[in-house]
């Protein structure tokens, strides 16, 4: 049930903020690493940036499921929709 329609697309300025911040994070980070930053300071930043990463992916979660899964659901492919969105969501809490 891979289809091209971008349900999030009225999100999609959001999204690229946040993942542009959480970029410069990213590149915080390394700058924390090469200039040998105490190491609790850097796991702090580092969790900064999973919760930036689970954020967005909570957005596109909820985008899908509200657009895609929905519609899925009024077409009569709910079964299938679900089992995807499912896989999905098992992915993501690993």
């Amino acid at each position: 049930m891979t289809e091209k329609i971008s349900v999030y697309s009225r999100d999609k300025m959001d999204l690229m903020q946040r993942l542009k911040r959480i970029e410069g994070q990213v590149r915080g980070l390394q700058r924390m690493i090469g200039e040998d930053v105490y190491c609790v300071d850097i796991l702090v930043q580092v969790a900064a940036v999973r919760a930036a990463l689970t954020k967005v992916g909570l957005n596109l979660l909820e985008s899908h499921t509200r657009g895609c899964v929905a519609r899925a659901v009024k077409e009569d492919r709910g079964d299938e929709a679900i089992d995807e969105v499912m896989e999905v969501i098992m992915k993501f809490i690993k």
